[in-house]
């Protein structure tokens, strides 16, 4: 996709701002980056706990990220300009609908990663709810790896009751890639409880994490 000088350079500003603000007052730490492929398309599934995911998961990729957003929210200003400056794929409420998973599929064979929540809202209890099997045949046509990702903390931060985030210790974890391989061999079954179980352990592993820190914080 080409994009101008202007919003190449701001996606990498921002990042820069995002990954800052989340040091500084979320102890934001990831693990696992090296697990993201340098080039080609590949399809970054996380668990979805709050707002602020998107940023949580895409800050930590030193490649520029994709993001799925809601057609809704391009008509609200400011959310409408920003998530349009970085060039997200609008989906229909209930799904990806036509025109975004043909705009997914082409970013995908172009080289580019994609982030999707396939849990498809977040969560009400900051557990990894069951996925949508649609990821398995996006993954399937696009002829992709699927990456899980597991991060706790930004529930804790900013669950649905609260209008507004507050501070809290955010971690990510970026788990074994399932390749091309294993996604043509194995049924949508097999791979949805895979991709399941891989997000499953990338969750414990930053949970335990942020409990360390907070632990050691408390001393």
């Amino acid at each position: 996709m080409q994009r101008s000088w202007i919003k190449r350079q701001g996606y990498i500003a921002m990042r820069a701002v995002f990954r800052l603000t989340g040091i500084v007052f979320f102890q934001y730490r990831c693990f696992g980056r090296e697990k993201i492929p340098s080039s080609g398309g590949a399809l970054v599934c996380s668990n979805h706990q709050s707002m602020f995911d998107p940023a949580v998961v895409g800050m930590q990729a030193n490649r520029r990220m994709n993001y799925l957003a809601r057609k809704s929210l391009f008509s609200l200003f400011p959310i409408g300009w920003l998530i349009n400056f970085f060039g997200a794929i609008a989906i229909d409420r209930d799904g990806l609908g036509y025109a975004g998973l043909k705009q997914t599929l082409t970013r995908l064979r172009q080289g580019e990663i994609v982030l999707l929540f396939p849990e498809g809202t977040r969560c009400h209890d900051g557990e990894l709810q069951a996925l949508k099997p649609g990821v398995c045949a996006l993954a399937r046509r696009a002829q992709v790896p699927l990456i899980p990702v597991g991060l706790d903390g930004p529930y804790q931060s900013w669950p649905r009751s609260r209008r507004l985030p507050g501070r809290e210790v955010v971690r990510v974890v970026i788990g074994d890639p399932i390749g091309t391989e294993d996604i043509k061999r194995w049924n949508d079954d097999d791979l949805l409880a895979e991709l399941q179980a891989r997000i499953q352990h990338c969750l414990l592993e930053a949970r335990r994490s942020r409990h360390q820190s907070r632990r050691m914080g408390a001393r």
